[in-house]
């Protein structure tokens, strides 16, 4: 039977394949940053102006890596309540890793045309996209009980404070559309969700 196929499926190989694709995600951040230097070096400048001259590029490094480690913060989260898992999740999965893998292209992007309409989108369009496979992936072990340990792995709590989440990244999505200078300031509505979804639970369970 399908049922008892599933359960054969053990997670471990899909957890360890996307902690790798995340550490290399982290990693690729940071690459724009370190080929400044030789380039300073040859135009005689101060160590001092790789942070003076590109903090923009630095701002974009600080919000992606703050952004993917909340990201697999959450996907961690996730599969410790998975026991086996499906099609369906292995592909949302591999969709929720893609927008990892692209990140570093709109951060770097983002270090270099600043607040231009389209990086702004590029940019905040990939974290939503993100968002939303993620909560399909709470949404899959939520309902699926071949897939979760138990039938309440998933609270309320949980499963509305990723629906907030894509609703609020969806908001700064329209925000940085119509005032690019204030999408990336927008992403600061990711602090409401989790305040809004205690109301669902009165347990700690974020």
């Amino acid at each position: 039977m399908e049922s008892n196929g599933a359960r054969t499926k053990s997670p471990e190989r899909l957890v360890f394949f996307s902690d790798a694709v995340v550490a290399i995600a982290l990693t690729l951040l940071v690459l724009p940053l370190t080929d400044l230097v030789p380039e300073l070096a040859a135009e005689h400048k101060d160590a001092v102006d790789a942070v003076l001259e590109h903090w923009n590029q630095i701002f974009s490094f600080v919000l992606s890596f703050v952004v993917i480690a909340r990201m697999w913060w959450g996907h961690h989260r996730i599969f410790e309540e998975v026991r086996a898992y499906s099609g369906a999740l292995a592909l949302t999965n591999f969709c929720w890793l893609f927008t990892i893998a692209v990140l570093p292209f709109p951060t770097e992007l983002t270090g270099q045309y600043g607040t231009d309409r389209f990086t702004t989108l590029f940019y905040i369009g990939t974290i939503l996209v993100s968002s939303a496979c993620q909560m399909l992936l709470v949404l899959i072990v939520r309902r699926d009980p071949n897939v979760a340990i138990r039938e309440t792995s998933v609270s309320d709590r949980w499963l509305a404070n990723n629906v907030l989440s894509v609703v609020a990244l969806a908001i700064a999505f329209v925000v940085g559309a119509i005032r690019p200078a204030l999408g990336y300031y927008a992403l600061l509505l990711l602090a409401i969700p989790p305040i809004i979804a205690r109301r669902f639970s009165g347990r700690d369970d974020d």
